[in-house]
C-alpha cells in the first residue's frame, strides 16, 4: 500500500529516565516527537507496574506535547476519570481487560479526549469491528504488553494490513513494541501511520533525541 505521508512519532517515555522524567519530557519535545507515549501498568493486566496519574499530571507540567495514555490495567473504566484529570489528551483501553468497553470509550469521548483501542499480539482483529466506530485511535501491539525493550513481533504485520483494510484512512493506527527504523518502516508499509519507540530513541547510538526521532522518522517515510 501507499506510505501515509504523515507519520506521527510518540517517543515512549517507559524507556526515559524515571528520576528525571520532566526533563525526558522536555527532551522529547526539543527532540521533535508529535506525541509523549505514557504506558500505565498496574501489575495485574500486565506483570509490571509503572506509574500513575500524578505522574501525568508532572508530565502534563513538564511538556506541552499530547499526553497519548496507554492504560495496561485491568479495570480502566475506574481510573479513566482520574487520568483525564491528571492531563491526558489520548486515553487507550484494552480490548481484553475487565470492562465493558464501548462503555469506557464513550466515557472518554463524552470529556472531549480521544479515545483509543489497543488489542495485544494474540486477539484476533475481528474482535476491534464491533467499536471501530466509537474509536479515534486504534493501538496494535507488537509485542506481549508489560516490558520494554522487547523485540518485534513480525507476524503482526497482517493483522496491521487487515485493520488499515478495514478503517478509514484517517483513523490513527499505532504500532507499539520493538519499533526502530527498520520494523517503523515495516509497520507503516503495512498501515500504521503512528511510531511508539523507547529504547531505539533514548538509548540511540548518538544518545541524541534529537538525532533518534528524525531518523525513525526518515526511514519510515523513505
Amino acid at each position: 500500500m501507499t506510505t501515509p505521508r504523515n507519520i506521527i512519532v510518540a517517543p515512549s517515555i517507559l524507556a526515559g529516565d524515571f528520576g528525571d522524567f520532566a526533563r525526558d519530557a522536555q527532551r522529547v519535545e526539543q527532540g521533535g516527537g508529535d506525541w509523549l507515549h505514557c504506558d500505565v501498568m498496574d501489575g495485574h493486566f500486565v506483570p509490571n507496574i509503572t506509574f500513575g496519574p500524578d505522574t501525568i499530571a508532572a508530565f502534563r507540567k513538564a511538556t506541552k506535547l499530547p499526553l497519548d495514555v496507554h492504560l495496561m490495567i485491568e479495570r480502566p473504566d475506574q481510573y479513566a476519570e482520574r487520568f483525564m484529570d491528571a492531563g491526558a489528551d489520548h486515553l487507550i483501553v484494552h480490548l481484553e481487560a475487565a470492562h465493558d468497553v464501548a462503555k469506557t470509550l464513550a466515557q472518554i469521548r463524552v470529556r472531549g479526549k480521544s479515545a483509543g483501542l489497543a488489542i495485544n499480539p494474540a486477539t484476533p482483529v475481528e474482535k476491534a469491528w464491533p467499536f471501530l466506530g466509537q474509536i479515534d485511535e486504534l493501538l496494535v501491539m507488537t509485542v506481549h504488553p508489560g516490558f520494554g525493550g522487547q523485540a518485534f513481533l513480525p507476524e503482526i504485520l497482517p493483522k496491521i494490513r487487515a485493520l488499515r483494510s478495514a478503517v478509514a484512512e484517517d483513523l490513527p493506527i499505532i504500532v507499539d513494541g520493538g519499533i526502530n527504523p527498520e520494523t517503523g518502516r515495516q509497520c507503516v508499509e503495512a498501515g500504521a501511520n503512528v511510531l511508539v519507540a523507547g529504547n531505539s530513541l533514548f538509548r540511540h547510538k548518538t544518545l541524541n533525541l534529537v538525532e533518534a526521532i528524525a531518523e525513525l522518522r526518515k526511514h519510515a517515510t523513505d
